[in-house]
């Protein structure tokens, strides 16, 4: 029996053209499933797991943020951290279609336009930390300022903090 070719995300592919190690963990699932639930099918600790949301300012410009799977965006710093005057998330039927990926297989590495993107600022503390892989059922590991590179993103405090 011919073995299974690994299908690569364009999230990957990028990441092999700028030689970023990262690390591919796979799960079987056909539909959207939160990243908490990503991270115990997978046994990843949860603080090493972070989500991406996409959000529109005032501007009409479309913003990326990655934060902890346990956290909520705190709207107003997301925005100051993009200069914006507020930002707010976009609806999931226009996931796709801004992005060119679906719910809970968005990640921050090659959507269709190059968004400006800011990653929680808990992310650089770590040594590695855990993102989509750019579609359900696939998840990356790799160190957080190498996803800044890829991402051309910067760190920021963009988590409410209680």
């Amino acid at each position: 029996m011919a073995k299974q070719k690994e299908v690569k995300t364009n999230a990957m592919r990028i990441l092999e053209t700028l030689k970023i190690p990262f690390e591919h963990f796979t799960y079987e699932c056909d539909e959207f499933v939160d990243g908490i639930q990503v991270a115990d099918m997978l046994g990843l600790p949860h603080e090493l797991v972070y989500k991406t949301l996409v959000t529109v300012g005032n501007s009409k410009n479309y913003f990326v943020f990655v934060i902890p799977i346990e956290a909520e965006l705190d709207l107003k710093a997301a925005a100051r951290s993009v200069g914006e005057k507020n930002v707010e998330m976009i609806h999931v039927k226009d996931i796709n279609q801004i992005t060119g990926y679906i719910r809970g297989g968005c990640t921050c590495i090659g959507m269709k336009k190059q968004f400006e993107t800011r990653i929680d600022e808990t992310a650089s503390n770590l040594e590695k930390m855990i993102v989509s892989g750019g579609r359900i059922g696939s998840q990356l590991k790799l160190a957080p300022n190498d996803l800044i590179r890829a991402s051309k993103g910067c760190f920021a405090d963009v988590i409410r903090h209680a």
